[in-house]
């Protein structure tokens, strides 16, 4: 008896790793800092293994379009997601909101950003933004800057980038001295405390509601359908609340 249980031990041990898949999964740039910390987890409590590609949810669209092997698509809006799902593209009915983002002003100094009075006082030379086309945190800014009625005056200090990863890239680096970038950025570890910042407020644009979806390549991938679960657990919230977004 003891040796047969020792044989359906070893047989468990044996086979369990096998069972363990991969995903492939695009983030929309301003949930990096936090998906960091829920693929750690995910990992870890499941033995699924994510692969992640970051950037602009716009760019995301036209590459899933056009055939990109994503398992998992997190936008940083709704629209894209359930342009996919409409298109077949998505598993029908595994569409749902998992945060709702904060857009902020931000520049390493810590001196430069008091409100929307820096934008009005124009004492800076480059103010960075994302693409409003392809990048919904982009176009939640351009909105901003129309309700100030300061959209127009400020273009020729716009620069655009083509997803949030690159916004930030462009303040961190300083070749813009600010600009508006999420929340969560501004709260990853590595940058949390240093500079100033101003969090917009969110009757100056329209809700910046994130779905996610699971994709037609993902349907019969284990890791793919239990990152879909996982991501509306606790321990998911927990993390998502922790970097300055809302649950739905």
């Amino acid at each position: 008896m003891k040796r047969l249980l020792l044989s359906v031990i070893f047989l468990f041990f044996a086979v369990t790793p096998t069972l363990a898949e991969q995903a492939l999964v695009a983030v929309a740039a301003n949930f990096i800092p936090p998906f960091r910390e829920i693929a750690v987890e995910f990992e870890k409590t499941t033995g699924h293994h994510l692969q992640v590609a970051a950037g602009s949810s716009g760019n995301f669209y036209s590459q899933i379009k056009n055939g990109a092997p994503f398992d998992v698509f997190f936008s940083a809006d709704m629209e894209r997601p359930k342009l996919l799902e409409d298109e077949g593209l998505g598993v029908k009915d595994t569409r749902f909101s998992y945060a709702i983002g904060r857009l902020v002003l931000w520049s390493p100094n810590a001196d430069l950003v008091k409100g929307e009075e820096t934008l009005r006082s124009k004492k800076f030379k480059r103010l960075a933004i994302a693409n409003p086309k392809t990048a919904p945190y982009g176009l939640a800014a351009m909105q901003a800057m129309q309700k100030l009625e300061l959209w127009e005056g400020l273009q020729p200090h716009i620069v655009m980038g083509e997803s949030l990863g690159q916004t930030m890239g462009f303040i961190e680096s300083g070749n813009t001295q600010l600009g508006f970038v999420a929340l969560s950025q501004v709260l990853d570890p590595k940058i949390k405390g240093k500079g100033s910042r101003w969090e917009v407020p969110n009757n100056l644009h329209e809700p910046i509601k994130q779905d996610v979806i699971l994709l037609i390549k993902g349907k019969d991938n284990a890791a793919a359908k239990a990152l879909m679960d996982f991501i509306g657990s606790p321990q998911a919230g927990a993390i998502i609340t922790r970097y300055g977004y809302e649950l739905k």
